[in-house]
């Protein structure tokens, strides 16, 4: 998923002689993990297996499920142990068969589509005029109504294009991870949270609104250029999916639309074969663990999303980030590693839903926090309880000693964000010392968001996201159809389970355990003399 900047941060060096001085992984050690990556990897066949062989790896859809069982066998057959399928209550499966959309008026011509996930099936090819009906929030229906009976609607705004003056493929350099580091202190806003619940339940309204018009499909233009699609959707939920088929296509193929549309009837022709997977409501982490010689000593963890949007084969979001564990993995185990806590790998599920493998896992091991009780909030996922007081740990709590994770893509390593636990800095300036001719020595304090280590970081777990380089995983691959294996490094992969590989040693053989942010409470709201400008409601 992507990396969303939420606040920054300046990492303070602070003098803590007991973490300072603890020497990284030994040498010996650490040659072992770059002989088993460079000369002896599997990175590369991993990753190429999920995105070639597997595909897109849709929460709960039948190549998920191929995954979970790969991802298992191949833990299994590297000596990982008590290798398990952890469930969570989830939803609906959904993939898609074959789907076109085709204007058969004024002209014909194929359209570059996609559907939206989990929205039904046009049960064969639907014919129809389009109507263009820019909608942003349900304030907006009323202009709408009684117009929209048998219509194909289009339901963005089909703004021009824009100048493309960033570059499309970016390594970072010494410049572009000094701004990495600084410091904003983090702000408590209720009313943006209300904004983003808001947001949550439009898309419902609009399928609920568009439906009771008597409209037959509805169609989305791509927020990028280029023709490049995505089809992310939302209403895999059981007894909650969209009543009407939806479309994504190319912001080109939209705005010729909109404009023929100025002129006179547009119609079109959607065929839309997508199926509903019901056996099974359930969605499954997968963990394996390598045993730590030490059973008080707690554990430490990496984890990568496994599952992926389906325009795309989900190789760099997350195919790269998944193959970098299962490669760290199979390195440890293949070295014979002995750490002292044991080490555990997983790969989530229901990531790109809202983080909610590493949400459920938390929530099972962890710690909780208090449910939405208002039945107004019912409906909402788990990510909009983060800001909700008190925290209740469980025993698990003081088990887990880190979390790394792996979400950016498939650029190589360059370094590790604090998420604000300062008293990390001078620990994870040595752990990288090593690798500073491998490019991967920074250490900055700007925190991230949207990655699988928040829910842990958000209870002052010791929680971090590495530093990647961006390739072109922002600008054209991310969640669209380019999200594919001629789209990854391989040696970047290589050098990041090396990097990966060698920090889960240091973390699970320190003799203290990370130090941790304060478990938190609630806050003060930051600024108490705000008003909501009115134009921005």
């Amino acid at each position: 998923m992507r990396n969303l900047v939420t606040a920054a941060g300046v990492c303070i060096l602070l003098t803590v002689p007991s973490f300072a001085a603890a020497p990284p992984v030994e040498p010996v050690t650490i040659n072992r993990i770059s002989d088993a990556a460079f000369n002896h990897g599997e990175v590369i066949d991993i990753a190429a297996y999920l995105a070639d062989q597997i595909g897109g790896r849709l929460t709960n859809s039948p190549s998920m499920r191929m995954a979970e069982r790969w991802a298992s066998d191949q833990f299994k057959s590297w000596g990982l142990k008590d290798v398990r399928a952890d469930g969570f209550d989830f939803g609906r499966g959904w993939w898609i068969e074959s789907s076109h959309v085709r204007m058969i008026a004024p002209r014909a011509l194929e359209l570059h589509g996609i559907p939206i996930a989990w929205t039904p099936a046009t049960n064969g090819a639907l014919n129809a005029s389009v109507i263009v009906a820019p909608m942003l929030t349900d304030k907006d229906f009323a202009d709408w109504k009684g117009k929209l009976a048998g219509k194909i609607v289009l339901v963005t705004w089909p703004g021009p294009p824009k100048d493309d003056t960033e570059t499309s493929f970016q390594r970072l350099n010494d410049a572009d991870i000094a701004k990495l580091d600084k410091y904003q202190q983090p702000v408590f806003d209720p009313e943006a949270r209300q904004k983003r619940i808001d947001r949550f339940r439009y898309r419902t309204k609009l399928d609920a609104f568009l439906a009771q018009e008597g409209a037959v499909a509805w169609i989305q233009m791509s927020r990028s250029d280029g023709r490049v699609v995505h089809g992310e959707g939302y209403g895999y939920r059981v007894g909650k999916t969209p009543k009407l088929p939806g479309v994504e296509i190319g912001a080109e193929d939209y705005r010729r639309l909109a404009r023929l549309a100025k002129l006179g009837d547009v119609k079109l022709e959607i065929d839309s074969r997508v199926h509903y997977e019901d056996a099974d409501h359930n969605a499954y982490n997968i963990l394996a663990d390598l045993p730590g010689s030490d059973p008080a000593a707690g554990y430490v963890m990496a984890g990568a999303h496994l599952d992926s949007w389906v325009a795309g084969d989900g190789a760099a979001d997350n195919g790269a980030g998944s193959a970098i564990v299962m490669e760290a993995a199979r390195i440890l185990a293949g070295i014979g590693a002995h750490p002292r806590r044991t080490i555990r790998f997983a790969l989530w599920a229901g990531e790109e839903q809202g983080l909610l493998g590493s949400g459920a896992y938390v929530e099972k091991y962890l710690a909780r926090r208090p449910p939405n009780t208002d039945p107004a909030l019912a409906d909402l996922p788990p990510y909009f309880s983060l800001d909700t007081y008190p925290v209740q740990t469980l025993s698990g709590f003081s088990q887990m000693d880190a979390y790394f994770n792996i979400d950016n893509g498939s650029g190589k390593i360059r370094g590790i964000y604090t998420e604000g636990n300062f008293a990390v800095v001078p620990l994870f300036r040595e752990w990288l010392s090593p690798f500073a001719s491998l490019g991967a020595s920074a250490v900055v304090a700007e925190p991230t968001d949207s990655t699988d280590h928040v829910f842990f970081s958000r209870l002052g777990l010791p929680a971090f996201q590495f530093i990647q380089d961006p390739l072109d995983y922002e600008t054209r691959v991310h969640h669209t159809d380019l999200d594919t294996f001629d789209h990854l490094r391989p040696e970047d992969l290589r050098q990041a389970a090396v990097v990966l590989a060698s920090v889960l040693m240091d973390a699970a053989n320190i003799d203290k355990p990370l130090p941790r942010k304060v478990t938190p409470s609630q806050p003060r709201v930051t600024d108490p003399f705000h008003y909501p400008d009115p134009a921005k409601k």
